[in-house]
């Protein structure tokens, strides 16, 4: 559930709302710089918003997100070589990790390759089809309907050009998806204490 931000992230987030989970990540991230000095992003998938990082731990923009359909902390082996009409609804899932992000491309756009092999972008949203209503999934008030693409993580296209595409052109970075059905620290190797 996000919350108002303690005294000790106010110049990590500023004013935004933000869970413990994701607080604690990004602090420990600038932190220890498990980052490696490199520009990076944490998604909260309870949430279903997207920080992003400059390389020194700054906040450079925030998001709603949409993504993947089922809830899930894995992808399913080989999933990045099947064809979307055979991976059913509850093998959509969004993985949780670190995963090391370049910018590429897909058949139609630009994105930001999170796992490559396993067909795993983040990229601005899609219209898809009319009943899936993705733009207003994103613009809605609470993370209850945000839950639609095969796993991939969809973002408002203005936060993904003026935000996501400036901070990984020229460079790598790192992108930090938290876990749904696990706890935090099975994933990642966040101090109890971290934040708060």
């Amino acid at each position: 559930m996000a919350q108002p931000v303690s005294a000790e992230s106010i110049g990590r987030f500023g004013t935004e709302a933000v869970s413990n989970d994701a607080r604690d990540t990004a602090n420990w991230v600038a932190a220890s710089h498990d980052n490696q000095n490199l520009p990076f992003i944490v998604i909260d998938k309870v949430n279903a918003v997207v920080f992003a990082f400059d390389a020194a731990g700054g906040l450079r923009g925030t998001a709603p997100a949409l993504l993947g359909m089922a809830r899930g902390d894995a992808s399913v082996p080989g999933i990045g070589q099947r064809k979307l009409a055979t991976i059913t609804p509850a093998e959509r899932t969004t993985p949780a990790g670190r995963f090391k992000a370049s910018l590429g491309r897909d058949f139609e756009q630009d994105i930001l390759w999170i796992d490559y092999d396993a067909a795993l972008s983040m990229h601005r949203v899609i219209v898809g089809r009319r009943i899936d209503n993705r733009a207003g999934r994103l613009a809605s008030p609470t993370p209850s309907d945000n839950r639609i693409s095969y796993g991939c993580v969809n973002v408002p296209a203005k936060f993904y050009d003026d935000v996501v595409k400036p901070l990984f052109t020229g460079t790598v970075g790192i992108v930090y998806i938290l876990p749904e059905t696990k706890p935090l620290r099975s994933v990642f190797a966040v101090p109890v204490a971290a934040g708060g």
